[in-house]
């Protein structure tokens, strides 16, 4: 693994960082580059077809030392689990709110002075017909460079991107950051790709898949 930025947000030390790496190793996996030394960013990881992809970014975030953030409902943090998902980097989002989740994650953005989103774009392991569009609002909103994580489970790694600065373009956006991911990712179900994966690397899309790993 590539050292880690002074500007990224950190969590832990070097023990859990070895015991991040030492995983990753034992399961055969490594990771090619990794985020860049800015202290916002969105960093997407894709494409996501099992439950497995969640196991290894976890890893190797913990390998990297990266304090990364997701959005869950609010309604989650309730009692010792609340503690739990803050500690784990959860930040709640209240969907009752005159507020949207892309306004309140925009929110979160500015209140922080390190903040790395992590999202997986196609919002679903089962076939998603389309990227949802929320992390392009976000990155935009918020000002911050999308960063796409690749994983490739025929080599067993992760690739990571150079950063992109969201524009008003989202098709062209989109664009570089599908070919990249379909450059450097195989999956680990193919019947469950996300359709614009699919397309990009000439492979069948399988609309009614679903699984549960």
């Amino acid at each position: 693994m590539a050292p880690l930025g002074s500007r990224v947000p950190q969590r832990g030390n070097a023990f859990s960082r070895g015991m991040g790496r030492l995983f990753l190793r034992l399961m055969g996996w490594r990771v090619i580059g990794g985020p860049p030394d800015v202290p916002k960013m969105v960093l997407l990881g894709a494409p996501h077809t099992t439950n497995v992809d969640g196991v290894i970014a976890f890893a190797i975030l913990i390998g990297l030392g990266v304090r990364a953030s997701t959005m869950i409902k609010d309604s989650a943090f309730r009692g010792f689990g609340g503690v739990v998902l803050r500690w784990l980097g959860a930040v709640p989002v209240n969907r009752k709110s005159p507020k949207g989740i892309v306004e309140q994650t925009v929110d979160a953005f500015h209140k922080n002075e390190q903040f790395v989103l992590l999202l997986a774009p196609e919002g679903t392991r089962t076939a998603a017909p389309a990227w949802k569009r929320g992390f392009h609002h976000v990155a935009l909103g918020a000002g911050v460079p999308i960063v796409a994580a690749a994983i490739d489970y025929d080599r067993k790694q992760v690739t990571f991107g150079t950063p992109l600065r969201p524009t008003a373009d989202y098709e062209a956006d989109l664009g570089q950051l599908l070919d990249f991911v379909a450059t450097h990712s195989s999956p680990r179900h193919a019947d469950r790709l996300s359709k614009p994966i699919a397309e990009r690397q000439g492979r069948r899309w399988h609309g009614d898949a679903s699984g549960k790993d």
